[in-house]
């Protein structure tokens, strides 16, 4: 009896040096696990857009997601477990952050029957990328306890690491699934349907303009045609180089054109400057 009960309490205190105490070996290997399932994570979101790797690894990208949930969720529950008032954290900011890591992913696994239309699956899909903010979260922990190196200018390009990083999978996930969807294979397979079904009511003028039997999707905003030229946001990988293009002022436009050195080096520039000025 006693050897079990010395193996719970090594074990409890193993947990809570673990979520507590952010100056053990056990804080620091957890959040490197941690850090590790987020970018794994992350990539495989971005992963699961770009075809045809989206259909022949969808097993792989499946099992990714699980793993990376299992460790969520123990993360999560392990926080609100030892947390000092555990209501103020399931309400704070972080504790929310860290319960839509892991939330999305179990009603998609649950399949509920609400869950089945396709706006609502792809907002499920969206939210799951905010777990990228857990690294934030645990960053200003490493902060907040002096745990970083007493080098400015590498505790700087960390941070500036983890804002870029976030910035870049939150927004362009964003960009893929507002526009990016409009000209999916399948959106543009299912108006080229619609489209035939219309042209075979009524057909085409003989002098209709070459290509007029061709579906192209509508901004809904503008209500202009989107080009094939102009379909930038066919995948996340896609949409995160035109973030990063804008992030470091290079401009998508001008890269495209081939106008780019100049450009790269005061996206470079910038990236510099900020680090400096933080010392």
């Amino acid at each position: 009896m006693s050897t079990t009960a010395d193996s719970t309490n090594e074990n409890q205190g193993l947990m809570r040096r673990i979520f507590t105490e952010p100056t053990s070996s056990a804080f620091t290997r957890w959040v490197a696990i941690i850090n590790f399932w987020i970018l794994i994570s992350c990539l495989s979101l971005a992963g699961e857009t770009v075809e045809p790797y989206a259909s022949e690894h969808a097993g792989l990208f499946k099992v990714i997601e699980y793993f990376a949930v299992f460790f969520f969720t123990i993360d999560y529950l392990g926080n609100l477990y030892f947390a000092k008032d555990r209501v103020k954290y399931f309400f704070s900011f972080w504790g929310l952050v860290d319960l839509i890591s892991i939330l999305p992913s179990y009603l998609m696994m649950m399949n509920l029957t609400a869950l089945q239309g396709s706006k609502v699956f792809r907002v499920l899909r969206v939210v799951r990328v905010l777990r990228v903010l857990k690294m934030a979260r645990i960053a200003l922990q490493a902060l907040e306890h002096k745990l970083e190196s007493s080098n400015p200018i590498l505790t700087n390009l960390k941070i500036y690491f983890i804002a870029l990083f976030s910035v870049v999978m939150i927004s362009s996930t964003l960009m893929y699934y507002v526009e990016g969807n409009l000209y999916s294979p399948e959106a543009i397979a299912k108006g080229q349907a619609i489209l035939d079904a219309e042209l075979k009511a009524n057909p085409l003028p003989e002098d209709a303009p070459a290509g007029s039997d061709k579906f192209v999707p509508v901004d809904p905003i503008s209500g202009n045609p989107i080009p094939e030229d102009k379909r930038f946001y066919t995948s996340i990988p896609a949409a995160m180089w035109w973030c990063i293009v804008t992030l470091t002022t290079t401009g998508y436009d001008l890269w495209r054109k081939g106008d780019r050195r100049h450009h790269d080096v005061d996206g470079l520039g910038t990236v510099w400057y900020f680090v400096e000025h933080r010392r």
